[in-house]
């Protein structure tokens, strides 16, 4: 029935939250749990750069912070396991050029005292492009339209207008930052950038 359905997309929706809230920034000690990338999206380990000098299966970010992409999915607690370290950035969601929904992004705003690529996110301004090379060396330009701060307690009731599988595809990038709280909140608010697709490969 629809109404399951979307039952069951706001659960999804709130246990990727729940990993967000734990798993950008500070000194975490990384998860463990693996994923493949899916069909046709971008895949790390490959060597040979692209005609615009970005690696296959990186995103690039306006100041030039750069990550690899590792696919990932809800372990069976339901939470988003964090990337190994400050050149990694989780993926879940829609695949790039998808017909709808976010692809979310997420990586380190530091890491064992040092900054990492995301740590851009809280200098991001609207109009500036982010781009990634996909695992076939094609280039996918997204152009940054929307920019938030959320404290973390106020995460769960945005997370199906941020997150969410429906409405019209869009790159969500998000880290930590602010006051730094400690436990298992570490930083006390999200960023989140939101990108539109403008040219594809």
């Amino acid at each position: 029935m629809p109404w399951i359905l979307g039952g069951l997309a706001v659960v999804l929706v709130a246990a990727v939250v729940a990993g967000v809230l734990v798993f950008t920034g500070g000194d975490e000690t990384a998860g463990t749990a693996q994923g493949g990338p899916a069909a046709g999206e971008a895949a790390p380990g490959q060597q040979a750069d692209t005609p615009k000098g970005q690696q296959p299966g990186t995103i690039k970010l306006p100041e030039g912070g750069t990550a690899t992409l590792v696919r990932r999915e809800l372990t069976p607690d339901g939470t988003l396991p964090i990337p190994e370290g400050l050149d990694e950035a989780t993926w879940w969601g829609a695949g790039l050029g998808a017909s709808k929904g976010a692809a979310l992004l997420s990586g380190h705003v530091n890491w064992k005292g040092k900054k990492g690529p995301f740590d851009e996110l809280w200098r991001s301004r609207n109009g500036q492009e982010v781009s990634v090379i996909d695992s076939s060396g094609g280039q996918w330009l997204y152009k940054v339209t929307d920019i938030v701060t959320v404290h973390k307690d106020d995460l769960p009731a945005q997370a199906a207008e941020l997150f969410g599988q429906d409405g019209d595809h869009r790159l969500v990038l998000v880290t930590c930052g602010g006051d730094y709280v400690g436990g298992t909140d570490g930083y006390r608010d999200n960023r989140i950038v939101t990108a539109e697709l403008v040219k594809r490969p």
